[in-house]
């Protein structure tokens, strides 16, 4: 708050004492302790003005991304299946990790659905073309069930390992999945 704000807050009396003299540039004792409590307030109120930007995923500070992840369920995917241990960011372009916070309601209304699986790896990724073939046939020509098929496109190949990942995590826990890239 300004001096002037928290000024008026103060009885009449008070608001009276608080004078300030520009010539000889001296104050009341008041004036100056309520000048010392606007500068303490400062740093708060400038972080208070700036708060809807550390919960925007596009213009929050990339120190702060993870942790938006893990409020929208995406934790899993910012730690090592091996040790469990936090990974500093996806391997993959940073705005991938934002984008997929924007997008974490959607993944959330549609997990454990093509649609919702075919948005998080496109989105995760950042290459487009990705289908789910949920009628898959075995050896004998008959079709596995409770099992599906991710058709990834060549382009992705370098992210194999997030794309099993990602198809671990979001298939339901009942079905059996492979990952097959395109020629």
């Amino acid at each position: 708050m300004k001096r002037v704000d928290i000024e008026r807050l103060l009885p009449g009396i008070f608001q009276r004492t608080s004078v300030y003299d520009p010539v000889t540039l001296k104050g009341s004792p008041l004036y100056a302790l309520l000048e010392v409590m606007s500068a303490l307030h400062e740093p708060d109120e400038q972080a208070l003005a700036a708060l809807p930007t550390y919960f925007n995923p596009y213009q929050t500070e990339a120190d702060f991304a993870p942790f938006l992840a893990a409020w929208v369920d995406l934790a899993q995917l910012l730690q090592s299946p091996a040790t469990g241990e936090w990974l500093a960011a996806l391997p993959v372009d940073p705005g991938r990790l934002r984008a997929l916070v924007a997008g974490a309601s959607m993944l959330s209304q549609w997990r454990g659905t093509v649609k919702a699986l075919v948005f998080y790896l496109e989105t995760a990724t950042g290459v487009q073309g990705f289908s789910v073939d949920e009628r898959v046939n075995g050896p004998d020509d008959h079709p596995i069930p409770f099992h599906i098929r991710v058709l990834a496109p060549k382009e992705a190949k370098p992210y194999s390992n997030l794309i099993a990942r990602i198809v671990q995590l979001e298939k339901p826990v009942y079905v059996t999945a492979e990952v097959q890239f395109q020629a």
